[in-house]
């Protein structure tokens, strides 16, 4: 099955509350994990970016 291409935008920020990038959403951690996660575990976090893209928005605009 072939990889899914990273969420990240090189937009690379983790001054956010949860220290999540602004860019892409994703911790430190999850930036570094990219290409060793299994399919599953992409789509599982895949789901959780745009959550998190959304609360992210939302703490801008406050």
């Amino acid at each position: 099955m072939k990889k899914r291409k990273s969420p990240c935008i090189d937009q690379c920020d983790f001054s956010g509350n949860k220290g999540w990038c602004l860019g892409c959403a994703r911790t430190r951690k999850e930036c570094e994990k990219w290409k060793s996660m299994t399919p599953y575990n992409i789509n599982i976090l895949q789901k959780d970016l745009s959550k998190r893209m959304i609360q992210i928005k939302a703490e801008k605009n406050s």
